[in-house]
């Protein structure tokens, strides 16, 4: 998965230190973030003239692409620890149990605890 961003690098990182994931960024524009095991990465790549999306989504807007999804232990603590680390808490909150960031370039992605969504009978 590719993300697109103003600054690679800088995004880079704030997902590195998100993750705890080791940052790759030999060259700037295009950097990758290894999680330490398998075969799958993230990576982001500096685009120009990037707009970020709109959430929630607005016609005739920037439509969000894709986002990513985050199980943590404390769902205020990340919450706490994303923010300080650069992301900002969207105003709309459409469900009580996860909880919608934007990160640093505007993408939102989401956080969850274990057992979120519940299964349905």
């Amino acid at each position: 998965m590719v993300l697109d961003a103003p600054d690679a690098k800088a995004l880079g990182q704030f997902y590195a230190d998100v993750f705890g994931w080791v940052l790759n960024a030999e060259d700037p524009s295009f950097v990758t973030l290894d999680p330490g095991e398998g075969v799958g990465y993230l990576a982001v790549q500096t685009s120009q003239g990037y707009v970020p999306p709109t959430w929630p989504n607005e016609p005739g807007r920037q439509q969000m692409q894709l986002h990513l999804d985050i199980e943590v232990d404390n769902l205020d603590e990340a919450v706490g620890a994303a923010v300080a680390l650069g992301a900002t808490q969207a105003a709309y909150q459409p469900q009580h149990d996860v909880r919608v960031l934007l990160d640093p370039a505007g993408h939102p992605f989401c956080l969850y605890c274990p057992g979120w969504p519940v299964p349905r009978a």
